[in-house]
């Protein structure tokens, strides 16, 4: 027998939800509004994208340097930590959400809270600092758009403006992970939707995330930038699944589990010392993110900036040259950036989900020097286990290690499937308490 539970009657019925003239409203809504939104988070992204060769290249170049000089990380990581502390003290808000508390969403925030956003997340992501720009674009999204339903409707519901808030980071993630489903599925597994609204709440962002694609594409035609998605081009074919593989998977897992745990972890333990004296400690931390890539930079032969930054653009170039990296250079990058990831966790503000994608990658790279793994294979497999380690979210994992490896996928879903719920139970049992990915469970308010 079939039992209404006092919650379940208390909600409205989706097929009425679907046939109301207000549902039609919100879709032509997060229609529109994807449009300016996709259109702004193109801007920002290629903000992202020249501000890291501006400090990096341009900047040196003007000073009158033939070449940058190897100390060059120190001062602009240092500056990097006076920009993002000042923002995190004085400005309004907390310049983003905490990184190193996990991936969770806090609802959108308020107008006045996304300059310290806009400018916390472009001095990390253009400076140095190891984290992405997904949490940034969620949350400058789901501002906007939150503004917007209350500037047309003042007394806008509070539902109205949290799904269109979430309309609004569809549209500002829509292409960025790869595919518009992706978005859709880590702001799905990040909240926490479902039950029978499922699909009435998902179909806004999804029209809005739909929009937004094709505001990248037309913008990366007309700029002839790109449309800064990731992904890893020209892998290698693979073929077919053997019994070792699945064996490696299981150790890839465990690998994953492991490196994911210390890293957050880590930045949970460093994220209260650096946060009592933010004005102090943050260009600190700067500071020993930037000696870090230097000290890689001269003993592993590799650029110092393979520490430095999210790892999306350098994530094509580690996979078509693996073989120019020697067992111990990748076991430094591993060591090295998985550092400065933690202490970036704990200072900065950004998003896990890249600089997980990289070192992931960076450990099916390592994998496959040994007997028996395929690299492809081995990539597939570390980028679902870090994945899933940092972000807790295993669907998420899984359907973005498969889009990344594109043809090759069908045939390896069995492995990244196995490594992805391997990783995801071994850092629930190395996890002290909360949600695999989360420092400790938030609640979700609604949008203001």
């Amino acid at each position: 027998m079939h039992v209404v539970t006092p919650e379940a009657a208390a909600l409205p019925n989706p097929v009425d939800l679907l046939k109301s003239k207000i549902y039609i409203v919100a879709l032509l809504f997060a229609a529109l509004i994807g449009i300016p939104i996709a259109f702004l988070a193109y801007l920002y992204l290629a903000a992202v994208s020249k501000g890291q060769t501006w400090f990096y290249d341009s900047l040196p170049s003007a000073l009158g340097f033939s070449h940058t000089p190897t100390w060059w990380p120190l001062p602009v990581m240092a500056a990097c930590g006076l920009i993002v502390g000042a923002s995190i003290r004085h400005l309004p808000g907390t310049s983003g959400h905490e990184p190193s508390r996990g991936f969770v969403m806090e609802g959108s925030p308020g107008i006045a809270e996304l300059p310290g956003v806009l400018v916390a997340s472009l001095a990390t992501l253009t400076m140095g600092p190891v984290l992405g720009p997904e949490a940034p674009l969620i949350a400058l999204g789901g501002g906007l758009a939150a503004w917007a339903v209350h500037a047309v409707k003042r007394d806008a519901p509070a539902q109205a403006a949290m799904v269109i808030g979430a309309a609004g980071s569809f549209a500002a993630v829509s292409t960025l992970l790869g595919s518009p489903l992706v978005g859709a599925f880590l702001l799905m597994e990040v909240v926490g939707i479902g039950g029978p609204l499922l699909g009435v709440i998902l179909v806004p962002g999804l029209l809005a995330a739909g929009v937004g694609s094709l505001i990248f594409i037309g913008m990366g035609d007309l700029t002839g930038l790109g449309t800064f998605s990731l992904g890893i081009p020209s892998l290698p074919s693979f073929t077919s699944v053997t019994g070792t593989e699945f064996l490696w998977a299981t150790a890839i897992g465990l690998l994953g589990a492991l490196l994911g745990s210390a890293i957050k972890q880590g930045g949970r333990l460093l994220q209260p010392i650096v946060a009592s004296k933010r004005l102090i400690w943050t260009p600190v931390a700067g500071l020993v993110i930037a000696a870090l890539a230097i000290v890689f930079g001269q003993h592993s032969g590799h650029s110092a900036t393979e520490v430095l930054f999210s790892g999306e653009q350098a994530l094509g170039g580690l996979v078509q040259h693996a073989s120019t990296w020697s067992a111990g250079a990748l076991v430094a990058l591993l060591v090295c950036k998985g550092l400065a990831y933690a202490i970036s966790l704990a200072g900065f503000r950004g998003g896990p989900v890249f600089p997980a994608v990289f070192l992931g990658t960076a450990i099916g790279v390592l994998m496959s020097h040994l007997p028996g793994l395929p690299l492809v294979a081995g990539v597939g497999m570390g980028i679902g286990a870090m994945t899933v380690s940092m972000l807790g979210l295993p669907l998420t994992s899984v359907l973005l290690a498969a889009l990344l490896l594109a043809s090759d996928a069908t045939d390896l879903m069995p492995l990244i499937i196995v490594s992805v719920v391997v990783s995801y139970v071994a850092s629930a049992r190395l996890t002290p308490s909360g949600r695999v990915g989360e420092a400790e469970p938030t609640p979700v308010p609604a949008a203001t």
